[in-house]
């Protein structure tokens, strides 16, 4: 891939750095690891510049060729990965309004990185980009149109990277060319989205201008009718700030059950906790309604794909989430289902209408090779 042979992949958050060198063409990783608790109390890692500079004390930097940084947000303007300059630093800053959750974090380990290695090129993947060439009847929201333009209000996506990665391998293992399939592909972990992918392009996703919109999530609410918050804010005192702390913390399954971890509410709910069977039940009904809705846009499916963490290790959570389904063509295997098997797999029984897959991701190993792309195509310097 144009010479890159070893990238340092980060996804940087508020207080940690996940890092991973990996070769983007192999898959061969050469180290990885997490830094937790930058800048609280008590931690020895003030900053994340010392966290990168901890990092890269324990590799040897010179066998690194560059640095790929996840971002969230790209908006209009970055729609692939693009190389880092201080021109899209000020872009990808100047985005943060959409993102103020993820961005500014992002900010923060390129800046890092930039310092620390100073040498290299480094290049931002946003997971946006993926869903990019949306249909506009999917990315528009029914608002004022001069207001949506204004303040560039429209459904995005988020998961991108994991959604590319996730779809090629299930072409792969279904032995057919990605451009003639129609894939659902469920990414379900913390947070949690669902894509209709035809021909290998987003047609639809259920998060929208923020990762908040869509599916139940572990401690977001997901789909929501916008009215709750003018009431919430006219009648309960709430401030914006109360409003923004209920909604992406506080709700999802922490907010219905107290817990925000899947597999303890099906423990919880298998103990008989009314709660949290009302939680796996608003969360598998939401389920329903995406899969549902993905089917008649596509006009059907080749196959469904379950990934992230809930999607590849909850045999639970695929098997309600297809209960029901058979006359649309959805079905589970039980024993393959619940097989130990944590490679790529087919779920569905023999001769089923519609694959059920469950492939797992590598948005590191993706954000790695488009880091490579984007070098690929020219000069190499930062």
């Amino acid at each position: 891939m144009g010479g890159i042979r070893s990238v340092f992949v980060l996804n940087t958050g508020s207080s940690s750095v996940k890092f991973r060198v990996v070769d983007p063409e192999s898959g061969a990783v050469g180290a990885e690891g997490l830094v937790e608790r930058i800048g609280e109390p008590g931690s020895q890692t003030p900053d994340h510049r010392a966290a990168i500079e901890g990092i890269l004390s324990g590799l040897d930097r010179g066998a690194i060729d560059a640095v790929g940084h996840r971002i969230v947000h790209g908006g209009d303007r970055f729609v692939q990965a693009t190389l880092i300059d201080d021109d899209v630093e000020r872009g990808i800053e100047q985005l943060s309004a959409l993102a103020p959750l993820h961005n500014p974090p992002g900010l923060l380990g390129i800046r890092a990185a930039r310092a620390a290695l100073p040498e290299l090129p480094q290049v931002a993947v946003f997971d946006t980009a993926f869903h990019a060439g949306m249909p506009a009847a999917a990315r528009s929201y029914a608002i004022d149109a001069g207001v949506a333009a204004e303040h560039g209000i429209r459904r995005y996506g988020f998961h991108g990277t994991s959604y590319r990665i996730v779809s090629e391998r299930a072409a792969e293992f279904l032995g057919r060319p990605l451009d003639e399939l129609r894939l659902i592909v469920l990414h379900l972990g913390n947070g949690a989205s669902a894509t209709a992918i035809a021909g290998g392009r987003s047609i639809d996703t259920s998060m929208g201008m923020t990762p908040l919109e869509g599916l139940v999530m572990g401690t977001r609410s997901g789909d929501l009718d916008p009215a709750v918050l003018l009431y919430l804010q006219r009648n309960a005192a709430m401030t914006v700030d109360d409003v923004d702390e209920l909604l992406n913390r506080r709700s999802g399954l922490l907010g219905l059950s107290g817990r925000g971890d899947m597999r303890e509410v099906i423990a919880a709910a298998e103990g008989g906790e009314a709660a949290a069977e009302l939680a796996f039940g608003v969360y598998v009904h939401r389920l329903h309604h995406y899969i549902g809705a993905y089917l008649a846009i596509l006009g059907g499916a080749d196959a469904l794909v379950f990934t992230a963490g809930v999607g590849e290790n909850s045999a639970a959570v695929r098997a309600a989430a297809l209960e029901g389904l058979a006359g649309l063509g959805l079905q589970v295997d039980a024993a393959a289902n619940a097989a130990p098997d944590r490679g790529p797999r087919r779920i569905s029984p023999a001769g089923a209408p519609v694959d059920v897959l469950v492939i797992p991701t590598d948005e590191e190993l993706q954000i790695a090779r488009e880091t490579a792309g984007v070098l690929a195509q020219g000069d190499l310097r930062p």
